[in-house]
């Protein structure tokens, strides 16, 4: 299954009803982190330093950034493309991340 999944804040679920929603909620909680906010695993997330860099080279650097991430906080979800909105006149860069979810899982 691929789904897409955006870095917005929603409730934190702590029973999901089935692995996929777990594994979304995972994706969800990665993007949403930035990396050293989280008390004794402050390298968990994404690191924000790249806001300065001009749009280009920013996502660059968080698409590697988001693969490498989820690939080893949460291995069940391949991220297969992750598409941008947003703008650099508006400072605004939001990403959408596709991933594959094997259905055994």
């Amino acid at each position: 299954m691929v789904v897409d999944i955006t870095a917005e804040l929603d409730a934190v679920d702590m029973a999901p009803a089935d692995t996929m929603t777990e594994i979304m909620q995972n994706v969800k909680t990665i993007l949403t982190t930035p990396k050293g906010t989280v008390p004794l695993f402050r390298e968990f997330g994404l690191d924000t330093t790249m806001v300065d860099d001009p749009l280009p080279v920013a996502q660059a650097k968080y698409t590697a950034q988001i693969i490498e991430t989820v690939q080893k906080y949460e291995p069940r979800a391949i991220v297969t493309k992750v598409i941008y909105s947003g703008n650099e006149k508006d400072g605004v860069l939001k990403a959408k991340v596709r991933v594959k979810i094997e259905d055994g899982t």
